[in-house]
């Protein structure tokens, strides 16, 4: 059954978690069909969503951003189709590259292995299976949260690009947030925000794309003044989801963080009516008594 026929018989269906997993899951259907020339606001009007929104469910239901799943995939396929005997130039361009030396990068970095030494017998390969999204039994524990319109505010702070390649963010921020703690840059912020020692930073992550985003680490700025050498952030005025979290200690804390976001993306966004508005995304941090931590997440959203 193609995607477009799948799509016609969920037409219409309530839009509960089985039945958005179903858009998903077709959604994946027309992916596969187009493993070269997928358009993403194609795929995303199967689920019915915008296809910035579509990309960062995905990225969180899959574990990997939609561009390393389809070159993952291209690159699985372009391997059968050497193996079964095919020219390497005639399937570097049918698995969407312009020249054999970019495809041999690739396919070299995915494989340990050229595109050549595929055809030889035993050789080992990496294959990518096809992603398909069951139906997982959550929500055993609420997920406090509450909307809120909110006038426009300033951040300023460090800054850096986080590539979601090979699941890069997972060393990359707590890597710059070492840095910044180690070289003195959190203290210098709070210094110019007026802040006492050792209060929590905020974060902001903003362009996201399906390559990374900009992550920030600072605070907010209400003066006029621009602050030197720090990265300046405008957040317009919008709707919020924001999400908090109980008093915690910062471990506790920061694991509680990482599955509030997955819990946000695959569980409250399916049903919510809700999908991401073109904003920053803000993670704050507050400290309560007892070495104690508590964190809010505030998601941009718009009704679908």
């Amino acid at each position: 059954m193609d995607w477009r026929t799948k799509q016609n018989q969920l037409q219409g269906r309530a839009s509960n978690n089985a039945g958005w997993l179903e858009h998903m899951n077709c959604a994946v259907s027309y992916l596969e069909e187009n493993l070269c020339d997928a358009d993403v606001e194609q795929a995303a009007q199967i689920v019915g969503c915008s296809g910035y929104h579509f990309q960062r469910i995905f990225s969180f239901l899959a574990g990997m951003s939609l561009a390393q799943y389809l070159r993952r995939r291209r690159l699985t396929m372009a391997a059968f189709a050497l193996q079964e005997g095919r020219p390497v130039l005639e399937v570097a361009l049918e698995s969407g590259y312009e020249s054999p030396e970019a495809f041999a990068r690739a396919f070299k970095n995915l494989h340990g292995v050229a595109p050549s030494g595929a055809k030889e017998q035993g050789v080992s390969l990496k294959a990518w299976p096809r992603i398909s999204f069951q139906i997982a039994r959550r929500g055993e524990i609420e997920l406090d949260y509450h909307i809120e319109k909110k006038e426009a505010l300033t951040f300023f702070g460090a800054h850096t690009w986080i590539s979601t390649e090979n699941a890069n963010p997972n060393t990359a921020i707590p890597a710059f947030w070492r840095q910044c703690r180690g070289d003195g840059t959190m203290d210098r912020i709070r210094k110019m925000a007026d802040l006492p020692e050792n209060t929590p930073l905020h974060v902001a992550t903003y362009h996201c794309t399906d390559a990374g985003y900009d992550y920030l680490i600072g605070t907010h700025w209400n003066r006029t003044d621009s602050p030197e050498e720090y990265a300046l952030l405008a957040v317009p005025a919008a709707d919020w989801a924001i999400f908090p979290t109980a008093g915690l200690s910062m471990e506790e804390a920061q694991r509680e963080i990482a599955l509030l976001w997955s819990r946000i993306f695959t569980e409250w966004f399916p049903t919510s009516g809700y999908e991401l508005a073109q904003a920053p995304e803000l993670e704050l941090h507050f400290r309560l008594e007892d070495e104690l931590y508590q964190n809010e997440i505030w998601i941009p959203v718009r009704r679908m």
